[in-house]
């Protein structure tokens, strides 16, 4: 196993949290929008994968807790699920003063006559992750690079589950705190509540990409 080892720049005691570390700072350095090339960005993420995928067969709950909740999975390992999701733009938040954790969030987001680009509801279906699900909608949600390499999609649970792979960047803090990547992730509830476009919460904007493509402006609405 020394390869993938080499590949991250660790060395192979290295434990759970330098791995992911050292992850986070490869798949940066590797990307394609840094200066990096593909083949480069894939063998980081194949070189991690390895390394979980051995140290999984010695200790089956090495890996991170996706959120994912017992049930039959689509073949594409997507729950199969037609889940109503709640949505909320971060900058609402921001703009009006309130808090993530308030526990009235969203009813105060229903109140408040938002634009829908800000506020309101769409089904996600089977197969779907949440970023393609809100694109086949018609909405235009901040992302970069649609493979778990950057907070750039990052969304907040608020309520209900959301599966995401293992070969992401976030930190197993981040995953606790209910932050998933919308571009590989998807919902595992019938209902969902998510706060999207949380990418300059702290801790999230180290892991940010340039855009690949900007949200719609308001102006428009």
């Amino acid at each position: 196993m020394d390869a993938p080892y080499d590949v991250l720049g660790v060395d192979p005691g290295a434990d759970e949290a330098e791995l992911d570390r050292a992850y986070r700072r490869r798949v940066m350095e590797t990307h394609p929008d840094q200066g990096g090339s593909a083949r480069a960005f894939q063998q980081v993420k194949a070189a991690y994968e390895a390394i979980l995928d051995d140290r999984d067969d010695s200790a089956p709950d090495d890996r991170v807790d996706s959120g994912t909740d017992p049930g039959t999975e689509a073949s594409d390992g997507h729950r199969d699920v037609v889940s109503r999701v709640e949505y909320l733009d971060y900058e609402v938040i921001d703009d009006r003063g309130w808090s993530i954790d308030d526990d009235d969030l969203f009813s105060k987001a229903s109140a408040a006559d938002l634009a829908p680009t800000a506020y309101g509801e769409f089904l996600v279906n089977p197969g779907e992750t949440l970023l393609e699900a809100a694109e086949n909608r018609g909405f235009a949600w901040p992302y970069a690079c649609r493979g778990g390499a950057c907070a750039n999609c990052a969304v907040a649970v608020v309520e209900g589950e959301m599966a995401t792979p293992v070969d992401h960047v976030l930190s197993t803090e981040m995953v606790d705190r209910g932050i998933r990547l919308s571009c590989i992730g998807a919902p595992t509830t019938e209902t969902l509540r998510v706060v999207y476009n949380v990418k300059g919460m702290p801790d999230l904007d180290e892991l940010k990409l340039p855009p690949y493509r900007f949200e719609r402006s308001r102006s428009d609405d």
